[in-house]
């Protein structure tokens, strides 16, 4: 009993990583189903939270870093580790799971909205997964420093770095952890996708992608609020590329039927799919027969 009541003091005391999550799983189960949805939140949980635990103690993979007691009787604890912190990995490293796909995967555009169409072999390809570590580490350069400054809202002071660190008070090995915690989360996602679920059919949505979208606004926002305007200026300037990047592309697949070069539409598709496998699947024109 003491501990579902600790459960939902989390969720009182932490509405915005509940609500994520929340997102998380009805996003993931309309892309993936619930089995492989859960399966992926259980592996990032347990990657993130084995991970936290040693670094409390030894400081690998993120470096040494405090939790402070203050919320202990308010929130659960497991292993001296806050729950809803290891949770927060799951969200995020799907978020930028489906935002690594949304540039890898071929776009076509239904009814006027673009569509992200599934390829099995690009999805669990090495392309996919260091692009969704790369946006798993980028991510988290917005959110460590403001929740170092936690102080200063309403996450309150739950953890410090007793050596500090260069990055806004963060370590750099910090970052050098998330990779390898992201890395390792989709890394085994792909490999148990094309173990247990080869046959099965996925439906990655665009609005998968705008999980990544909310999480990154929320912290921006609360970077502003707290008077950080140039911490917040380097979080916009870091995502700033790659959002207008993905923009462009959604937007190319969506153009007026005039634009188009007048190729068939699949060529174009078919020719980034090659580009992204690293092989050409093409096969040679048949010589046309002499007379």
């Amino acid at each position: 009993m003491e501990l579902f009541q600790l459960f939902l003091s989390t969720v009182w005391l932490r509405p915005y990583v509940f609500f994520f999550l929340l997102v998380f799983l009805l996003a993931g189960a309309r892309s993936f189903g619930w089995g492989r949805t859960l399966f992926f939140g259980a592996l990032t949980w347990l990657l993130a939270f084995v991970a936290e635990y040693s670094s409390i103690r030894s400081g690998i993979p993120f470096g040494l870093y405090v939790y402070l007691d203050a919320t202990r009787e308010s929130e659960l604890w497991i292993g001296n580790v806050p729950f809803m912190d290891s949770l927060s990995f799951t969200f995020l490293a799907y978020a930028s799971y489906m935002l690594a796909l949304a540039f890898c995967l071929p776009v076509r555009c239904e009814q006027g909205r673009p569509r992200l169409v599934d390829l099995p072999e690009v999805r669990r390809s090495w392309g996919v997964w260091l692009l969704a570590v790369c946006f798993f580490v980028w991510i988290d350069v917005v959110i460590d420093p403001a929740a170092v400054r936690g102080d200063r809202w309403f996450l309150g002071k739950i953890f410090y770095y007793p050596t500090g660190g260069i990055y806004f008070g963060v370590p750099l090995s910090n970052f050098v952890g998330w990779g390898v915690v992201g890395g390792a989360a989709i890394g085994l996602f792909q490999f148990c996708d094309r173990l247990f679920w080869s046959d099965r059919p996925a439906q990655p949505s665009i609005a998968s992608v705008w999980l990544y979208y909310l999480i990154l606004g929320f912290n921006l926002a609360v970077t502003f609020w707290i008077d950080e305007p140039f911490l917040g200026l380097v979080g916009v300037m870091i995502h700033l590329p790659i959002t207008l990047l993905l923009i462009v592309r959604l937007g190319l697949a969506c153009r007026p039927p005039e634009e188009t070069s007048g190729r068939e539409p699949d060529e174009p598709m078919r020719r980034r799919i090659s580009h992204i496998l690293g092989r050409d699947r093409r096969k040679p024109a048949t010589p046309p027969a002499s007379e």
